[in-house]
């Protein structure tokens, strides 16, 4: 064990250089001092007790030391189980109800995914590997552990998943296996590369459904102050360590005007074929499916054509709704994308009361205590234009009414 278990940490970072699976979150989860009792209750209350034993021991793979789990059977496992029948199951325990969601909830993302490749609904779907009980045990513990330790806020390094080929219950199956494709490709997560590896799965179907429905965001890992690792090994032997990393952390910034760091996902088209009209509706489609910013800028195309770059900024989550409306409303036969990182200050929005006028003011601030303020244009025309004042003019004087404290942060008088 890495120590005592750590206070409740509201940020947690899963690194994972070598792939997920739920073993190894789970390790890892024991390896910062999750109490057996903590995984071992609400599989009880599941009617699991006695169905299973926790194999957990120190292990090093690479010459780094680490916790590994194996779950040993004690009962017959079925041979497979429907989604419908063990979703009743999951429902109708005396679970804590945070714990019953989180659990349906990853499931449910894995029901989804191997109904999507299987071709039909997820009711039908016959969980072989999933529906045993080792995975159970894999899902309501890391369901468990992350509450216990208070995670609210969990980042998930882009995972490498793997090639070549494995046996399941299906069959011979190429690698990366089709669920982790499919859920990799609804929940827009990216892959690491698994140049390097020797042939093998590096992440399991119930690895990536769990990230899937509890990861917040997957990217790099944003700045903080670690405050306790726990290490959770993988079985297989590779020409390194193979290992997921568990942080609880603290933001590394924090107190007033703190800048945050924030995964952005940017969409990129180049159009030498719409009309001016065509792209501004293109463009007020994305701004209305989401999109932080859309902007556009002259190119020069191929065979010295004028063309358009299109430009969106947006939450990485959008990709696929912005997508459509790429594929609906525009005429490129592409989109790029990549995900970026920002640095942003915090920001809020209040409505200021002045002589002329509600007006939504716009307010961040900075690092050193100030504030950057910026009413809503459209509110300042409109204003503007019943008054007949200068905008330049009407814009100065409710400034200086906010700077002058008439208006508090929060939009009271």
């Amino acid at each position: 064990m890495s120590g005592s278990a750590p206070a409740r940490s509201a940020l947690a970072l899963v690194d994972c250089p070598t792939g997920l699976a739920g073993n190894m979150l789970l390790a890892a989860l024991f390896d910062l001092g999750l109490p057996l009792a903590a995984v071992q209750q609400p599989l009880a209350a599941l009617g699991l007790e006695g169905a299973y034993r926790l194999r957990l021991e120190e292990r090093r793979s690479g010459g780094l030391r680490g916790q590994h789990l194996e779950v040993e059977l004690l009962e017959a496992a079925p041979a497979h189980r429907l989604w419908r029948e063990l979703r009743l199951q999951i429902a109708a325990a005396p679970l804590e109800p945070e714990l019953q969601q989180r659990v349906l909830a990853v499931f449910e993302q894995l029901a989804e995914a191997e109904g999507a490749v299987h071709g039909h609904g997820a009711d039908q779907v016959h969980f072989h590997e999933v529906g045993a009980v080792d995975a159970l045990v894999d899902v309501v513990g890391v369901c468990a552990g992350l509450l216990h330790f208070g995670v609210e806020q969990l980042v998930c390094t882009p995972p490498p998943a793997g090639h070549g080929q494995v046996r399941t219950a299906h069959g011979l199956l190429p690698l990366p296996v089709p669920a982790v494709l499919e859920l990799a490709q609804r929940r827009g997560i990216p892959l690491a590369s698994s140049e390097g590896f020797p042939p093998g799965e590096l992440t399991t179907p119930t690895g990536m459904a769990l990230m899937a429905a509890l990861a917040t965001r997957f990217a790099q890992a944003p700045p903080l102050r670690p405050r306790a690792v726990g290490i959770g090994l993988g079985s297989r032997a590779l020409d390194r360590p193979n290992l997921l990393r568990l942080v609880l952390a603290d933001g590394a910034e924090e107190g007033a005007g703190a800048t945050r760091w924030e995964p952005l996902l940017q969409q990129q088209a180049q159009i030498d074929d719409a009309s001016a009209e065509d792209l501004a509706f293109l463009q007020e489609q994305l701004r209305a499916a989401g999109a932080l910013e859309v902007y556009s800028q002259p190119v020069q195309m191929k065979k010295g054509r004028p063309g358009t770059l299109i430009t969106v900024l947006a939450p990485p989550e959008l990709a696929e709704p912005l997508r459509q409306v790429w594929w609906q409303q525009g005429s490129s036969l592409g989109v790029r994308e990549q995900l970026l990182q920002r640095w942003a200050l915090p920001r809020q929005q209040l409505d200021l009361q002045t002589p002329w006028g509600a007006v939504r003011l716009k307010r961040s601030q900075r690092p050193d205590g100030s504030w950057i303020s910026k009413p809503e244009a459209d509110d300042l025309m409109e204003l503007a234009r019943i008054h007949q004042l200068p905008l330049a003019e009407l814009r100065r004087r409710v400034l200086a009414r906010l700077d002058a404290g008439a208006d508090g942060p929060d939009g009271a008088p």
